[in-house]
């Protein structure tokens, strides 16, 4: 009888591609969900790329309902806790209104909303997080 070799799941870096809005989709809330699972069965969340709608996640003005889940808060004390890179695409936000304080200096706004650990930074980071990563997962179309 041959010996049974025992599958240890190694050690895997992900990067997160967030195209859902935290208002109206799953989407971010299930990444979230899929991160903390991962991060606790000692997992490495290598980059959050915010795409499209899911860009909302990372405006400091949202404010979540009283008794619903505030995700912006959530993906916030994540990234910092874990030191996760948490971009934001650039081109989305500015298309939906959120600047990190550079880019409001740059459009002479009056203010920002994409505050550390969020930054917002071009597809250049999402294709680097794809090449540095071994899986690459997508939450919302």
């Amino acid at each position: 009888m041959a010996a049974r070799s025992h599958f240890v799941p190694r050690y895997m870096k992900y990067t997160l591609v967030i195209h859902g809005s935290p208002a109206s989709s799953q989407a971010c809330q299930t990444a979230l969900h899929f991160a903390r699972a991962a991060l606790k069965q000692g997992h490495e969340i290598f980059r959050v790329f915010f795409l499209g709608d899911g860009v909302h996640a990372g405006s400091s003005l949202i404010v979540a309902p009283q008794g619903e889940q505030d995700l912006h808060h959530e993906w916030k004390a994540l990234g910092n806790e874990h030191s996760i890179d948490m971009v934001v695409c650039i081109s989305a936000a500015l298309k939906r209104g959120l600047l990190d304080q550079s880019e409001a200096q740059r459009y002479n706004k009056f203010a920002f909303n994409v505050e550390a650990p969020f930054t917002v930074s071009g597809l250049g980071q999402l294709v680097d997080g794809v090449v540095s990563a071994d899986r690459v997962i997508t939450f919302g179309t």
